[in-house]
């Protein structure tokens, strides 16, 4: 009797812990545990539990705000906790910072948010662990956000690059990093970081020959993208339900890359014989919308990449259009030169795209761009070897770190007389007013809506 009331118990302790907040505190159990990325884990997590409608799009909401406002999230729980992070057991750590995000971020009450966080301690840890999260939350709720941001951010007088990167969730070393890059403006500053706190919408991208974007935007029920020929942006719901995608006729990419493969397709070449590269083409989303103007133009591309895993997933999505994948190291590839357009879309930082990658802002450190920027230089030294004579390269980050864009152009072409850096602006369709200077492109969250994608054209002589 005595074990049917305890498993009775135990019954009644699993119901009562709310599907979404438990979806979401596994995803951020697996970004803290397994270097996991959000994105990829809690779609499947949400499939697999069967998690639909208002609860997954609750779900979705808690596990990417709080990876995303991590670093926020923990100088509040540390102020309330009087402890460091660092000494607070990992998973009840994950339950304070959803509990923290809904309570600082959310519009959910109080007693739900910690009661809802204090049942999904007891659930695993028991009475001992529940009583500290509850105090700590309890703490925490206190005050709203901008009081705690004023209590703990240093002050805009003393330090307002850290002031803006504290209130706006980012580590302090990429807030000068976009400064750096926004020519040292803090009104752009703050609009930049505040757009790169929000959730972004998603894009999706017509494939040229398959459908229009006016179709699938009639489909879909999105609006037609603003700059891209081929964007629609998507009202809300789980792209990989719409029909279009899963017949390989859209995909989702955001409107900054869909720019960059069709820069490449128009970019000036002389005497264009239909030979275009990829140069960094995994996971395959620039390569599908290369590849299916490709067709259309009579021209064949050849894409690069390094593994196999990820040249499995462009195989997948280039299936029945003009490609030949090649699984190399694209600084050696052993393919003939001769090439008349080049897409080197090189690996990066990623710090452009935080948006859609909650949880990158609080892995990257600033060692990490020095090793990307060498193997940037020998990328684009090789995809100009690779080029012909009246040929394009364009030249792509996902990054807005100076070093990272114009700092690589200027030193491979630096001692080159056979090329020539080409006015970039006019290869994609945005009004010239709002690109800057030149010859580069470098888009903004906060001006273009897109990832903060950057753009070079160089012609070889």
């Amino acid at each position: 009797m005595v074990n049917g009331d305890i498993v009775k118990k135990a019954a009644l302790r699993d119901k009562s812990i709310d599907p979404a907040r438990s979806a979401a505190r596994d995803t951020l159990r697996a970004i803290r545990e397994r270097d996991a990325y959000a994105n990829l884990v809690l779609p499947k997590m949400l499939r697999e539990r069967k998690i639909t409608g208002r609860d997954a799009a609750l779900a979705t909401e808690l596990a990417y705000g709080s990876a995303r406002a991590q670093g926020l999230l923990d100088a509040v729980i540390e102020a309330a906790a009087r402890r460091p992070v660092a000494e607070i057991d990992g998973g009840i750590l994950d339950v304070l910072r959803l509990g923290t995000y809904q309570l600082l971020r959310t519009r959910i009450g109080a007693h739900a948010a910690v009661s809802t966080s204090v049942d999904l301690v007891r659930a695993e840890a028991g009475m001992g662990p529940a009583g500290f999260v509850n105090a700590v939350l309890r703490k925490v709720s206190q005050r709203d956000e901008d009081m705690w941001i004023d209590a703990l951010a240093p002050s805009m007088a003393d330090d307002l690059i850290g002031n803006l990167s504290f209130r706006y969730a980012h580590p302090r070393w990429i807030g000068q990093v976009f400064f750096d890059a926004l020519d040292g403006s803090a009104g752009q500053l703050q609009a930049a970081l505040a757009a790169d706190d929000e959730r972004p919408p998603v894009h999706l991208v017509a494939r040229p020959g398959l459908i229009t974007a006016e179709e699938l935007s009639l489909t879909s029920g999105g609006e037609m993208g603003r700059y891209s020929p081929y964007c629609v942006y998507l009202p809300g719901g789980d792209p990989g339900e719409l029909a279009e995608i899963r017949d390989g006729y859209a995909g989702v990419q955001d409107e900054g890359s869909q720019l960059v493969g069709r820069a490449l397709t128009v970019a000036p070449v002389t005497d264009d014989a239909g030979r275009w590269l990829d140069m960094c083409a995994g996971p395959g989303g620039k390569a599908a919308l290369v590849a299916a103007i490709a067709e259309i133009d009579g021209a064949h591309l050849d894409a690069i990449e390094v593994s196999e895993h990820r040249a499995e997933l462009i195989r997948n999505v280039v299936k029945d259009l003009p490609v030949d994948v090649h699984v190399t190291d694209a600084r050696a590839s052993g393919l003939t030169p001769g090439f008349d357009r080049v897409l080197l879309d090189a690996p990066c930082s990623g710090l452009g795209s935080l948006r859609r990658r909650p949880e990158a802002r609080w892995r990257r450190q600033p060692g990490d761009v020095d090793e990307l920027v060498v193997l940037q230089r020998e990328l684009l030294t090789e995809a100009l070897r690779l080029t012909k004579s009246g040929g394009v390269v364009v030249y792509s980050t996902c990054s807005p770190h100076p070093a990272e864009t114009v700092g690589v152009i200027d030193a491979v072409l630096a001692d080159r007389d056979d090329v020539e850096q080409l006015d970039a602006r006019g290869l994609v369709p945005v009004p010239l007013e709002q690109l800057g200077a030149g010859p580069h492109v470098q888009l903004w969250p906060h001006l273009h809506g897109t990832d903060a994608m950057f753009l070079a054209a160089i012609r070889k002589l």
